[in-house]
């Protein structure tokens, strides 16, 4: 092969990027900067800020927010987009929400409900996308999976016994079992104190609401009850020590059955050895050349949508209608909204994921928003070739750092990008972890993966206020809100300046965010503080309006 001479591929590099940069004008504005000599926000964070928290700006409202608002009256009414298809891997999104339904992305290779694969790309009646969980909802964790995948060659087995060719595996199961058991056991504690708790509360308030006449009292109502009997005293010493948690009693009921329903929950699927979820689908999920499974009904199978509240909270966030005068506004417009479902309540099968996201880059998604994960792994090498693969496709993924509140360079945490061997496979993936609303050492949430190598940007993850189904709005947080909040600037990115690769929206994200070295602390361990710029790889936090200039010139 011929090789150019340095400084003839320096000059046709330059003619290369003169010719594509040709018709965009770069942005005339000042890169935004953090600074040390802000003024922290120390008050309470009114309703209806806390709501728009994530569109705020730092120097203007000192929270940590995207400048969001700044980008749409400074920079976007200068800029033409064009429409993005953004892909969303979860749990369903309720497609009829009022603040969604016109942002949905619509198939028009395929006609609806004719029972025929129009466009031929292996998927019948993929209206709106595709739903590779069928009707499943609740599912195991992997590593219960892997014990009821393993238990019968190996219980009782000991490692003397087990051959060179199985030491892996069987390495793998025994890790598994005792996470289960461990796991097992936590929940099922914490669901009877939950549950005790809860039996105890109903009980004092039914005999002491009936006492007083009323539902919502204090604990000075409950100190001024006259000549209490001795069953009285027991129920004003329970409700009297609940009072002192903050909030009603009815509010601290509702907060129990939430608890009792959290954790009733994981002990009938996270941890349940006995059913099989996954029969209804007849794959096979350890076989990714079986492929023809699921449905087109990308919202789920509950009627009232519950098991869609996570996608829907999500979708939301990147692509809400804006300026409609209802609910509330996504970070993006000119976007599409891909309906992807494959995350159940419990751990993410690899075989789905890696599907899914060929089935979003097969069908025109530039960015791919991916809020879950999970601590184990069986087939990791199907959804690294995916990444892979959509990186080959120039398709940016977005991916919840998770929320163990854990360092993962050291901790496993799937999927990611660099196979187990440190090194990144792709340039198209980017990690996120959640930041809160509070400036200063606590703006890290308590909950949020973090690492110097394996998140790559921070971004607004506490209490975010977004769609929910059936014309609903509810405040949620994790990672799995950072993600979309990055997605759809990454989104807007590829609106306005189409030509940029997905590897160099990856950069412009890292390389705009606001930097800061302050001292936070990770992991919600006051003992364990570290400084900001150390713990992701960019050192900072997501920003629209930087994102948009620095495009530009990109």
């Amino acid at each position: 092969m011929k090789i150019l001479k340095p400084f003839l591929l320096a000059a046709t590099t330059t003619l290369l990027l003169a010719s594509c940069g040709s018709s965009v004008t770069p942005i005339d504005a000042t890169l935004l900067e953090n600074s040390t000599s802000l003024t922290l926000k120390t008050g309470k964070v009114e309703d209806a800020q806390l709501k728009v928290w994530s569109a705020t700006d730092l120097a203007t409202d000192t929270i940590p927010g995207m400048s969001v608002d700044k980008a749409y009256a400074e920079l976007i009414p200068n800029l033409k987009g064009t429409n993005v298809i953004v892909a969303v891997i979860d749990s369903g999104i309720d497609i009829e929400h009022e603040d969604l339904k016109n942002v949905i992305w619509v198939n028009k290779g395929e006609t609806a409900n004719n029972g025929i694969d129009d466009d031929k790309n292996g998927y019948i009646d993929d209206i709106h996308g595709w739903n590779f969980l069928g009707d499943i909802v609740g599912e195991n964790l992997e590593f219960t999976r892997i014990v009821r995948r393993y238990d019968a060659e190996f219980n009782g087995i000991s490692a003397a016994d087990i051959n060179e060719a199985n030491k892996e595996k069987f390495a793998l199961y025994q890790k598994a079992k005792a996470e289960q058991s461990k796991n097992f056991d936590e929940t099922k504690a914490n669901s009877d104190r939950y549950t005790q708790m809860l039996e105890q509360v109903t009980s004092a308030h039914s005999g002491i609401s009936k006492k007083i006449e009323k539902e919502d009292y204090t604990a000075a109502d409950l100190a001024a009850i006259s000549s209490p009997t001795e069953e009285d005293q027991k129920n004003i010493a329970v409700l009297t020590q609940m009072l002192s948690y903050g909030g009603s009693i009815p509010e601290f009921m509702e907060r129990l059955n939430g608890g009792v329903d959290y954790f009733g929950g994981r002990l009938k699927n996270h941890f349940n050895m006995d059913t099989d979820f996954r029969g209804v689908l007849n794959d096979n999920p350890y076989d990714i050349t079986d492929t023809n499974y699921g449905n087109n009904d990308v919202d789920g199978p509950d009627p009232k949508k519950a098991d869609a509240m996570h996608g829907t909270h999500v979708a939301g966030i990147i692509a809400a209608q804006r300026g409609n005068g209802i609910g509330m506004d996504g970070v993006a417009q000119n976007v599409e909204i891909m309906v992807v479902r494959a995350v159940p309540d419990g751990d993410e099968y690899d075989k789905d994921v890696a599907l899914a996201i060929r089935y979003a880059v097969d069908n025109g998604a530039k960015v791919i928003n991916a809020s879950f994960g999970k601590s184990y792994t069986q087939n990791p090498e199907w959804v690294w070739d995916a990444i892979k693969y959509a990186a080959k496709n120039d398709v940016l993924i977005v991916h919840a750092s998770g929320n163990d509140g854990k360092d993962i360079d050291i901790a496993e945490n799937y999927p990611n990008d660099h196979a187990g061997t440190g090194k990144e496979i792709s340039d198209n993936y980017i990690s996120i972890g959640a930041l809160n609303y509070k400036n200063g050492k606590e703006m890290v949430a308590t909950f949020s993966n973090y690492g110097a190598s394996n998140v790559d940007l921070f971004s607004p993850g506490v209490k975010i206020w977004s769609t929910t189904p059936l014309d609903t709005y509810k405040y949620l947080q994790g990672t799995s809100m950072a993600s979309p909040n990055v997605a759809g600037v990454a989104a807007m990115i590829r609106s306005y300046y189409p030509k940029l690769s997905a590897k160099q929206v990856k950069q412009v994200l890292m390389d705009s965010g606001l930097h800061t070295s302050t001292p936070v602390i990770v992991g919600g361990e006051e003992t364990n503080v570290q400084p900001f710029n150390a713990i992701s790889k960019s050192g900072k936090t997501a920003n629209l309006y930087n994102a948009l200039i620095m495009a530009s010139k990109m």
